[in-house]
């Protein structure tokens, strides 16, 4: 059995940070992952790692599962642990990696929530006037994240710089800070615009380079992006699931119901896996229901 001084988890997210460049979000998601598996082996009486066995990784997966976990964390704790065991067989701290022949969690995959178009369109126009202290901001933020299929904190990170409004793009950061440029549609350039000149400017007390700024002149976070949706969400009556990330789902689900090409919509998501995009392929039920209605000869 082999031995290590150092904690194998600390040393691996050291490597991480030094080596690989992981934004600080997937680092400390890697990290909640690896220590909720590391309790798990801890509570099964195995706390060594040169004997964990993969059949020990399959039932922590089934417990995240039952305890309520979605399936995309399930599967972002699987590569947590499949890329810890590849570095701990590099490092000489296991004999092998027991992770290569593990299933992902790809099977027990749910549907993402969509939200369909009226419910789109209620959403974007329920920031008022009179009724909500930045309207113009708040209603950029949700056509932007509709518009973009932005992640909330890509839209956090965005700098006024990074929206050519004559054109009509963005450059998201993504990921690994991956950058892509995304096609910005006429309506979210006209609240943009709308913003920009009329609320921005009473926000930007700080000199701020970000696009959207909180009352206090900050820069928005994630956390604020996600309870601005969440309010506008219960105004209009949507499911009490809807997070910006469903804006993300619903921009995909959209594109491909309006004949968009697959690899274009992965290059748009920012998603390095077409995989990953395939699954709007599923909820895209209505269309292709369309298509067999128009083509089979007895549809």
């Amino acid at each position: 059995m082999l031995q290590v001084t150092a904690d194998p988890i600390e040393t691996f997210l050291d490597y991480l940070t030094v080596e690989c460049g992981l934004s600080i979000n997937t680092l400390q998601a890697y990290q909640r992952d690896l220590e909720r598996f590391e309790g798990h082996l801890r509570r099964s009486g195995n706390a060594d790692w040169g004997e964990v066995q993969a059949e020990q990784i399959t039932t922590f997966m089934m417990a995240e599962k039952q305890r309520g976990l979605a399936v995309p964390s399930i599967s972002r704790a699987l590569v947590a642990i499949r890329m810890l065991f590849r570095f701990m067989a590099a490092e000489g701290i296991v004999a092998r990696d027991i992770t290569q022949h593990l299933e992902s969690p790809r099977l027990w995959q749910n549907l993402p929530e969509v939200l369909n178009r009226p419910a789109v369109d209620r959403l974007l126009v329920a920031p008022a006037a009179g009724q909500d202290r930045w309207p113009l901001r708040d209603k950029a933020v949700l056509e932007m994240l509709y518009a973009t299929g932005a992640r909330a904190s890509e839209l956090a990170d965005m700098t006024v710089q990074s929206v050519n409004r004559e054109v009509g793009y963005v450059r998201c950061i993504g990921k690994g800070r991956k950058e892509r440029i995304v096609p910005v549609g006429r309506r979210a350039i006209v609240a943009l615009q709308a913003y920009l000149a009329e609320e921005r400017p009473m926000l930007d007390r700080r000199q701020q380079p970000y696009l959207f700024l909180t009352h206090s002149g900050r820069r928005m976070g994630r956390e604020t992006i996600w309870r601005l949706v969440k309010k506008y969400c219960l105004r209009v009556g949507t499911s009490p699931g809807v997070s910006p990330h469903t804006l993300r789902h619903s921009f995909a689900t959209h594109l491909l119901e309006g004949g968009a090409d697959l690899r274009a919509v992965q290059e748009m998501l920012g998603h390095v896996d077409i995989g990953t995009t395939q699954i709007y392929t599923h909820v895209d039920q209505s269309r292709l229901k369309a298509i067999h209605k128009r083509y089979h000869p007895r549809a």
